[in-house]
This record gives structure tokens, sequence and C-alpha cells, in this order.
């Protein structure tokens, strides 16, 4: 049976709060049926978890191209020697799924030329650290890139750039301070950029002020990221971001005045900053917000006059100390719903 979990009714909802599970006889069934068709024939190409070697009929079928749109691989850590070339001219879809400290990435990637999109998860205890990290430099079609429990070193060290990458979401990475260096030219590396997502990541205390130059970024997602403590100043320069997501990195203290440049923004989310004082008198400048989550911000116990402004806003979320000022600016602008966030305490996601 499938089931999911979260506010799937929201628009502005993250997809981290939204969780699908499918029952293992029903995913047995799902490979069962991929792999009628002859191996080098099938849409999908998926690999039952094994310790380390590929399974002996991919193998053995290498002297043809396979045409899977979908591979998923899942081994423990691989060497160089390990892997075996692979022709994959229809590929469009790559889960990379091991465990282990290191991991060389599959040469046959060069032979991927339609990829879009690249997912490669670690299930050890502790981070990854990717080797043959040039093989990005052909993946010229690559839309959505997902890293998650990976060391991520040296951004200004990649080879290409990723000429077509709209998405990349990093969770649970270890940053390495990557983030922090003055030379990290995200436009350059990135052109296309539209959504940049970091949650549950560590060793970063600051966004690279280069952020504020990838010019067609609609969405920018960090959370659960206690190590952030500064946004960059010139954050008001991302004339097209609609949706900002500042959600759980207690050690922010302010949001940059910058931010009212920010005239198509939709969403700001600033819930669980507890560490956030205030909201900046220039948030009335973002006139085509709709809606704002505060939830659980305990330091802001006031609200600039300025929010009177947001004729866009139709909705808040906040606590119930300044549940009162948001109900004055409700009265100045027709149609916004102000609501006391609810509390709700469950331990379910331990049976998960």
């Amino acid at each position: 049976m499938w089931s999911s979990c979260g506010r799937a009714g929201d628009m502005y909802t993250s997809y981290y709060e939204i969780s699908v599970f499918q029952h293992d006889v029903l995913r047995d069934l799902a490979i069962h049926m991929s792999n009628r068709d002859d191996i080098n024939q099938r849409k999908r190409l998926v690999m039952p978890r094994r310790a380390v070697s590929f399974p002996r009929e991919w193998e053995r079928n290498v002297d043809e191209p396979f045409h899977a749109r979908v591979i998923s691989v899942h081994t423990d850590e691989m060497r160089e020697m390990d892997w075996f070339r692979m022709d994959c001219p229809k590929a469009e879809v790559l889960i990379l799924n091991f465990a282990s400290s290191e991991y060389f990435l599959p040469p046959f990637l060069e032979n991927m030329p339609k990829l879009r999109a690249l997912i490669i998860i670690n299930y050890s205890a502790g981070n990854a650290v990717l080797h043959n990290m040039s093989v990005f430099s052909h993946l010229t079609n690559l839309r959505s890139l997902w890293f998650e429990k990976i060391s991520v070193t040296h951004l200004s060290d990649s080879t290409n750039p990723l000429n077509n990458l709209r998405k990349i979401s990093l969770v649970l990475c270890d940053m390495k301070n990557s983030l922090d260096e003055s030379d990290v030219d995200l436009p350059g590396l990135f052109p296309q950029l539209s959504e940049f997502t970091m949650d549950h990541c560590i060793n970063f205390n600051k966004l690279p002020l280069s952020i504020c130059r990838l010019h067609k970024l609609n969405s920018l997602s960090i959370t659960n990221c206690d190590s952030l403590y500064e946004l960059p100043s010139d954050l008001g320069e991302l004339q097209t971001l609609q949706v900002l997501r500042i959600y759980a990195c207690p050690h922010l203290k302010r949001l940059p005045p910058g931010i009212g440049h920010l005239v198509k923004l939709k969403y700001l989310d600033i819930s669980q900053c507890v560490g956030l004082r205030c909201l900046p008198e220039a948030i009335g400048c973002c006139r085509n917000l709709e809606k704002i989550d505060m939830r659980e911000c305990p330091q802001i116990d006031s609200l600039p006059s300025a929010l009177s402004f947001l004729e866009s806003l139709r909705r808040v979320i906040c606590d119930d100390e300044v549940f009162c000022q948001w109900k004055d600016v409700e009265k100045a602008v027709p149609g916004l719903c102000v609501q006391v966030a609810e509390e709700c305490y469950t331990l379910d996601w331990l049976s998960q």
C-alpha cells in the first residue's frame, strides 16, 4: 500500500515535509515486472542491494548498449577497478546507492549523453568522499543533482560548468567549509540554476556572495542547518527569487535589509529560527509576498509597521506572542488570514 504524510495541500510545502512509503511486496513486484524484458531492452535497470559486485547478467551483456532510461545501482564501496564498461545512450536518470566512506563515480557516466537527473545517496554512518569528479564534464544535459551524506569540497575546483543544471539538493552533506571560500563562483559553475536546497548540512557558516548572482534562481531553501549564522547582504539581487525558506537555522540572528528588493518573492519561511530577533522594515517592499511562516521564533516580539504595505499577503502562521500585532496588520490588508501555529508533538516518525 502507498501512504503519505505532510501538508500536501499547501502549494509552498517543501518536499522534505512530504513522505511516501511503498510496501516491500509492491517494490518487489515492480522490480520483477521491470525485469521481464531482455536486459538490454529494459526501460528500467534496477540492481538489488549487493555487497560489492555488479550482477553477472549485466556484465555478460556489455557488448550491446543498455537502452534503460532509469538505472539504479546499490553497492558498498566501489573503486575504479570494480566498474566495467556500460554504454547507456538513453539513460535519463541514474541512482547510485552505496554504503562506504569513499566512492569512485562510475566511468560509464561518460556514456550517458541524455542523463538529466543524478542521485547519489550514501547509507553509511559517516559522510563519503567522491572520486572521479571529472565525469561531470560529460554531463552536458544534466538538469538535477542530488547529493546525500557526501563530503562536498572545493567547489571552485570543478572541471567545467554544468550549463543546463537547474536544481541542486544537498542533504546531510558535510560542506567542509567549501562555501566559505571567497572564490566560489556559483554562477560560473551553474549558470542556469533555478533551485538550490540544503538540508541538515554541516560545516558552513554562511553562503558565498556569488549566490546573489544566480539571476535565474527561483527557490532558495536552507533548512535544519545549525551552523548558518549569516545571509549575504546582497540577497536582494536575486530578482527572480519566489521562495525563500530559511527553516530551523537557530544561529541566524537577522535577515539582510536587502530582502526588500526581492520583488518577486511569494513565500518566506523563517520558522524555528529561534535566534532571529526581528523582521527588517524593508520587508514591506516585497509587494508580491503571499505567505509568511514564522512559527517558533520566540525572540521576535514586535513587527515593523511596513507590513501593512504587503497588499498581496494572504496567509501568516505565527506564535501567540505576535498574533495580536498580526491581527492589526490583518485589518489593513484585505484578504489576509492570520493563524496561530498548532502545537504538534508526535513520535510517529520513530516507527517509519
